[in-house]
């Protein structure tokens, strides 16, 4: 699964959220007459306001205080497997300098065992990076999805009670997005995040401690110690 499919079970998740939210009020005459055209029941909540305004779906759910709690969860679960990567990936990398290193030494048949040996544990690891990729997105996308089904109501609500007509998008930046620019003016990010940290009721992640962020300091060298001097000696007398 891709960081694309990541970002379209987001996307799903918020129109999902906005369908459930939708007002019973009768079709208007124009959307009946057209063929397909969606229904009084599958329409977003009528807006009022005529501002526009943006905000980072992904960055709001993953600065959130839920989020922030749950990704972290997520990335002390799949610290093993990075640590088990990372000694296969060691290990990878000691047989090819022993191959480069001595292979002109070794004859045909042990040439051809390193060789064989490091292509079948390369196409392991490759296999389970991929495997791991596609477990930490697919739990990712399940973390994001979920807590965006609870935030719409909270983005919806901050955007009718300030005047806003229109929210859109900006977690791609153009052209992969569609938004071409905008100003910080209109971003509501960060006020739907304290909105909705307020709503959860999940308290802020403690703050890292200095342990955890400053490397261990490696211990000191013992000073030296100074060579003794001999003892002065008196030059006999003549």
């Amino acid at each position: 699964m891709t960081r694309k499919v990541v970002r379209i079970f987001v996307a799903t998740a918020f129109c999902l959220s906005l369908l459930a939210m939708a007002q019973t009020t009768p079709a208007a005459t124009a959307a009946s007459a057209v063929p397909n055209a969606p229904s009084a029941a599958t329409a977003a909540p009528a807006a009022t306001g005529t501002k526009i305004g943006s905000i980072n779906i992904e960055l709001a759910v993953s600065a959130c205080n839920e989020g922030q709690r749950d990704l972290s969860t997520l990335s002390n679960k799949l610290s093993p497997k990075q640590t088990e990567l990372k000694t296969m990936n060691d290990e990878l990398d000691g047989l090819r300098k022993r191959l480069n290193e001595q292979g002109a030494k070794l004859n045909d048949d042990e040439r051809a065992s390193l060789t064989k040996q490091i292509e079948t544990k390369q196409k392991t690891f490759e296999r389970q990076v991929q495997d791991a990729r596609e477990e930490a997105q697919s739990q990712q996308g399940e973390i994001m999805q979920r807590i965006l089904q609870k935030m719409a109501p909270v983005i919806v609500k901050y955007a009718t009670d300030n005047g806003f007509g229109m929210i859109l998008d900006t977690s791609q930046p153009w052209p992969q997005g569609p938004v071409v620019w905008y100003g910080q003016a209109v971003d509501i990010t960060q006020p739907v995040v304290e909105a909705y940290n307020v709503k959860s009721g999940v308290p802020a992640p403690p703050p890292a401690s200095p342990s955890a962020s400053k490397p261990v300091a490696s211990p000191a060298k013992p000073a030296a110690t100074p060579a003794a001097k001999p003892p002065a000696t008196t030059p006999p007398k003549q």
